[in-house]
């Protein structure tokens, strides 16, 4: 029977490589949502006005990833992968 001290180790490992890797793919394709940022926003206006903006995203998502937040998730995922593999090595 596998120790839940193990299992555990191995859970925070797949977290922290998730974690990693979904911000990694976030920035890789923020280019190609930059490109699609027109076809995705709702046009919001003031009733009688004659000027039609367009506002942000519709369903309140970001038009690209930020690159600091998603750079310091990495790295935080990054860490924690890290640490568990060593603690599942060590142990």
């Amino acid at each position: 029977m596998i120790p839940y001290d193990q299992v555990l180790k191995e859970l925070v490992l797949a977290l922290g490589a998730a974690l990693f890797l979904a911000n990694a793919v976030a920035l890789v394709r923020r280019r190609a949502d930059a490109a699609r940022v027109p076809e995705r926003t709702v046009a919001r206006h003031r009733a009688g006005s004659p000027v039609r903006g367009y506002g942000r995203p519709a369903g309140g998502e970001l038009a690209q990833a930020p690159v600091a937040r998603s750079v310091a998730y990495m790295l935080v995922g990054l860490v924690v992968a890290i640490w568990a593999l060593a603690s599942l090595v060590s142990g």
